[in-house]
């Protein structure tokens, strides 16, 4: 008998371990393979066992169902799990491997088409491998949406003796945990397309930036990599090619403001984790002043499919300019929560209603946050968005990181506003005066409010525009988001303690 559980945190956290106990205890002989999660996590932990080469599951299992998981006659037997409506709605291309694989197995990876891609592109030239990002559309997953095969064709041209590989793992946006799940579940498509990365670059040198609050995420990088130098995927020889890549992981410490990536990279040198002020850009003078790819995980972990599959393939997936697929991650108070990639294109209402279910307390959606803790906070009235970086730009919202936090009708829109210039004024580096000294205005200007003075309300909407004008970065600049969103969109909230004072 073959059983898969998930060794992924989320899975860990729901009781994932006592489930393996008490399967090892009940059934000895039994084949158990650790693996990723399916992005269900409202069904954590999920057991599958296999019979005749389908893999059924079992969850959200307690190991009082061990048992009848066993001989099958669980009530929480969910069939086949392909077949479950979540799993048949997708596109799963980067996360195809994901809760499938033994994430620590290089032999499953191999056998689940993995390093197909970075076999294909050892047998280009620098100069093809960017063409090939460049056709795929592929834009950065960690926020900025910026055309990746610009910023690696920025570091190709560039003349230096040493250039670099970053990936940004400091997964930090609230509702957000894609990086995660991937460097938990699948960690060698990650180290596939970082080599790809620097190949075509010409980069003999990655590092990965992990945060510190991830401690399974960095053993299992940690062990990847140290499994992918002894057979050759790393080293001086990749794969036997003549072509050099290394790469190490380091730890973070916790700042939200090193997701940037100009303080990630102070950070990385050693240095206090500071914005930059560009230029010059990171591109041409980042690690240490050398030219420097920054790209988040999903970004570089998607590599390797569009080199499996052909740029083309996947530009043929998406909306607009925005091509490939799109990791969302629901969360929030939602029925149904986790990760779910789909093509470009889906609408709001759909990714909140029909896939998360609605709300978990029953009660009626409020707002979604979309983009982490400086997305807008989006109302009923624009679920109609369809999910691409221009159609919610032009409804006022950012995507991000594609997290999505759902509140129902209790929601105080106003304590809302405040948590956001709150957490601006907690996070902040300090480096520019509009971040820095605008946010705690802000919660100060937010607390007039709520005491019934409706005149600062003007007031609040200025400093929003001078910090969204003036910052240096993205925490300052993108405060306003979900601030300016929670005033317009939900007047009420604002309006009744007004009514109050009077």
């Amino acid at each position: 008998m073959k059983i898969y559980v998930p060794m992924d945190s989320a899975a860990k956290a729901l009781g994932a371990e006592e489930v393996v106990s008490a399967l090892r205890a009940a059934a000895p002989e039994a084949q158990i393979v650790r693996t990723g999660s399916r992005g269900m996590i409202w069904l954590e932990p999920l057991v599958e066992v296999e019979v005749d080469g389908v893999r059924h599951g079992f969850g959200p299992a307690e190991p009082s169902d061990v048992v009848g998981i066993l001989d099958g006659s669980s009530a929480k037997a969910l069939g086949p799990v392909e077949n479950l409506d979540w799993m048949k709605r997708q596109s799963r291309l980067t996360f195809a491997r994901v809760g499938v694989i033994d994430p620590l197995s290089l032999a499953d990876y191999r056998a689940h088409g993995g390093l197909a891609g970075l076999r294909r592109a050892l047998a280009m030239t620098g100069q093809e491998i960017v063409d090939e990002v460049k056709t795929s559309g592929l834009r950065g997953r960690g926020g900025a949406g910026f055309p990746t095969g610009i910023k690696w064709q920025t570091v190709h041209d560039a003349d230096a003796p040493q250039k670099y590989i970053v990936c940004n793992a400091d997964e930090g946006d609230s509702a957000t945990f894609a990086d995660r799940m991937l460097m938990e579940g699948d960690p060698f498509t990650l180290i596939e397309g970082m080599t790809i990365a620097g190949i075509g670059v010409g980069a003999t040198k990655g590092y990965v930036y992990l945060r510190s609050e991830y401690p399974d995420a960095i053993a299992v990088m940690t062990r990847a990599v140290e499994v992918a130098r002894a057979e050759g995927l790393l080293g001086p020889d990749v794969l036997g090619s003549g072509r050099a890549f290394e790469m190490e992981i380091r730890k973070g410490a916790g700042a939200y403001v090193c997701g940037e990536e100009t303080s990630l990279l102070n950070s990385l040198e050693g240095k206090r984790g500071v914005v930059r002020a560009k230029p010059p850009l990171p591109a041409l003078e980042g690690f240490l002043g050398r030219p420097t790819v920054v790209n988040n995980v999903i970004s570089l972990a998607t590599v390797p499919v569009i080199f499996e599959k052909g740029g083309q393939a996947y530009a043929d997936f998406g909306l607009g300019r925005s091509r490939g697929t799109v990791t969302l991650q629901i969360a929030g108070n939602v029925a149904r929560g986790g990760l779910f990639e789909t093509a470009f294109g889906i609408s709001l209402g759909e990714v909140v209603n029909d896939l998360g279910g609605g709300t978990l307390s029953g009660r009626p959606v409020k707002a979604v946050q979309v983009g982490g803790p400086l997305g807008a906070y989006m109302p009923l009235s624009k679920f109609n968005t369809l999910l691409g970086y221009e159609e919610f730009d032009a409804a006022g919202g950012l995507i991000g990181h594609a997290g999505l936090t759902v509140f129902d009708d209790t929601t105080d829109m106003l304590d809302m506003a405040r948590f956001a210039m709150e957490f601006c004024a907690v996070e902040s580096c300090g480096k520019c005066t509009p971040c820095r000294i605008g946010a705690v205005r802000g919660v100060e200007t937010i607390d007039r409010i709520a005491q019934g003075d409706a005149d600062a309300l003007p007031l609040l909407a200025d400093l929003c525009e001078t910090m969204k004008d003036g910052s240096l970065c993205a925490l300052g600049g993108f405060t306003p988001f979900p601030v300016m969103s929670a005033v317009t969109q939900f007047p009420d909230d604002f309006a009744r303690l007004k009514e109050a004072a009077e």
